[in-house]
């Protein structure tokens, strides 16, 4: 069961996932052992799933970004294992949900420019396994990318 420390751990890390376990513990308020310890039971139970580095796109030249909706011509459970194989399986895809109605997916596509979002739209996202229809819109600006959880 999750608690008011681990829930303060969590939030502090999605704030700081470098932090110092001494940093961490100073923040919540513990001591670095059981500060330490909560940590632990916190990876092993999977409340956190792992850490990384938040990259800006535009400093590795993928400054062009997409939200494509995808409709599918069936969904029986062969052509779904397949889509989203395929889909998990792009890296130009950085964020897909599956959802209820009309379309059935959405997806979070990254490019260089608008020239090599279409080669990927006409090569790539079109050829999916089961796709009837695809359209996208294009992101003008990220006013709140990739926040935290509310904790």
């Amino acid at each position: 069961m999750i608690d008011a420390i681990d829930k303060e751990i969590l939030r502090t890390l999605q704030n700081d996932g470098r932090m110092s376990a001494t940093a961490l513990a100073a923040e919540v308020g513990l001591t670095v052992a059981p500060c330490h310890r909560r940590l632990k039971d916190l990876e092993a139970s999977g409340a956190i799933s792992g850490y990384r580095a938040i990259i800006d796109p535009a400093a590795v030249g993928l400054g062009f970004e997409a939200l494509v909706f995808v409709t599918l011509a069936r969904v029986d459970r062969s052509t779904l294992d397949e889509f989203e194989a395929q889909v998990c399986a792009n890296t130009r895809i950085t964020s897909a949900q599956r959802l209820f109605g009309d379309p059935d997916y959405i997806l979070k596509v990254m490019a260089k420019d608008l020239s090599d979002y279409q080669q990927c739209f006409d090569n790539e996202l079109t050829m999916l396994p089961g796709v009837q229809r695809v359209s996208s819109t294009l992101v003008m600006k990220n006013l709140k990318p990739g926040s935290g959880l509310p904790l």
